[in-house]
């Protein structure tokens, strides 16, 4: 299947079906949200914001935020599936976010600890919080 140029379209805060959610998530082998469909059907309405990249009748990339909407936004999820990637699709995902909220003061995500993905978001602008004085702390409840 030839994906040099493929038209993708894009689409803000529209309703997805959740099996379309799921099969994007199974993809990229996210099983903490696969693993449990009843989460998954809560995601997009506890989002502040989320837009969705189809290549025609097919979800092939997600970015979702939460935030206040006025002093932070986090990037919760951004996935592009496999067979799409290095097309640019994240990279739009992730400008339309900025442009929609330019007037944050504080983006944040968390992210895999990989060359690869550190380039990437530096080539967006994003630090990673040693480079900014910052340190992130998590508490994971693996049994949720």
């Amino acid at each position: 299947m030839n994906h040099k140029n493929p038209t993708i379209t894009y689409s803000v805060n529209d309703l997805i079906d959740t099996s379309e959610l799921m099969a994007l998530y199974k993809s990229v082998g996210w099983t903490g949200y696969t693993d449990h469909p009843e989460k998954m059907k809560k995601i997009l309405p506890g989002s502040l914001h989320y837009v969705s990249a189809w290549k025609d009748d097919q979800l092939v990339g997600l970015i979702r935020t939460v935030g206040d909407d006025a002093s932070i936004l986090y990037i919760q999820d951004i996935l592009v599936h496999p067979e799409h990637q290095r097309l640019q699709i994240g990279t739009t995902l992730v400008k339309k976010v900025l442009d929609s909220y330019a007037h944050i003061r504080q983006i944040v995500l968390l992210t895999d600890d990989t060359e690869k993905t550190k380039a990437f978001y530096a080539s967006l602008g994003f630090h990673s919080g040693e480079k900014l004085d910052s340190v992130a702390f998590i508490k994971m409840n693996w049994e949720a």
